[in-house]
């Protein structure tokens, strides 16, 4: 069904930043099934080494930092031909750095976190489009934001430079997307809330959090939401399906818009 709707992937090569686990391998995962060829790249080598083993032939991954220029050049030019897609996922939590309420945000909380999840996404969608360029043939971008960047939670995910940097993707992509749409050359962005992945251990052990997210994110009987709840749209805008579709935030957030959440 998934094919049917987002057009076959074989003979196309996507490029995955952050792919080793959560949402990027996830999205991996399902971009080989559905016949692509991928390039991964994430920050742990063991991580690399466990995703290269379950992708299998049809992946490349190597490991590297998002926010090292080199190390994305040097994923990119695995793609040995044609560059069909990017899809940064990397990025996470300034927490431990001093992210947080602004009252209490440390300089270094807020560097760190511009760093790992904005200049990281400015290094690999630069790397992306100066590669679309060279092909001349347009290619599509798929950028991770977060609900967090448009529709806070003060009680508990008050992370104001994480926030800033999610909704700073949004602009940034939008703006994107709006000056290179005349080389056809297409930028979207995923907004999940919280899913459970690495970045999200802290919230997913805490009950009381819980008690809150099922609230907030009601669908499907209320729960966390998995990486696999990414996959279909991921696929749609780094396919052709998407071709007519650009400067797009899609919210899969189980309603965590709609929904105010209750507190105990």
């Amino acid at each position: 069904m998934v094919a049917l709707v987002m057009g076959s992937f074989e003979h196309r090569t996507i490029a995955i930043i952050g792919g080793t686990t959560g949402l990027g391998f996830s999205a991996a995962q399902a971009l080989v099934k559905e016949g692509a060829r991928v390039l991964v790249m994430g920050r742990n080598p063991e991580s690399a080494r466990e995703a290269a083993t379950l992708l299998g032939a049809k992946a490349h991954v190597i490991a590297g930092d998002a926010c090292d220029a080199t190390a994305v050049e040097r994923l990119l030019d695995l793609a040995e031909g044609n560059l069909d897609g990017l899809y940064h996922v990397a990025g996470g939590s300034g927490r431990k750095h001093g992210d947080g309420p602004l009252h209490g945000l440390t300089d270094e909380g807020w560097d760190f976190t511009l760093r790992l999840n904005l200049t990281s996404v400015m290094i690999s969608n630069r790397a992306a489009v100066q590669r679309f360029h060279r092909q001349g043939n347009g290619g599509t971008i798929l950028n991770m934001g977060s609900v967090l960047g448009y529709s806070p939670s003060p009680a508990f995910f008050a992370s104001h430079a994480y926030a800033a940097t999610k909704a700073a993707i949004i602009g940034l992509s939008q703006s994107i997307a709006s000056y290179y749409a005349k080389d056809n050359i297409r930028v979207n962005v995923l907004a999940p809330a919280l899913v459970e992945t690495p970045m999200a251990q802290r919230a997913a052990g805490d009950d009381e959090i819980q008690a809150f997210i099922r609230t907030k994110q009601p669908l499907d009987g209320g729960r966390i939401g998995r990486p696999d709840d990414l996959d279909t749209a991921a696929l749609y805008f780094l396919g052709e399906g998407s071709r007519f579709t650009t400067g797009q935030v899609l919210a899969v957030d189980g309603g965590w818009c709609l929904s105010e959440g209750q507190f105990s």
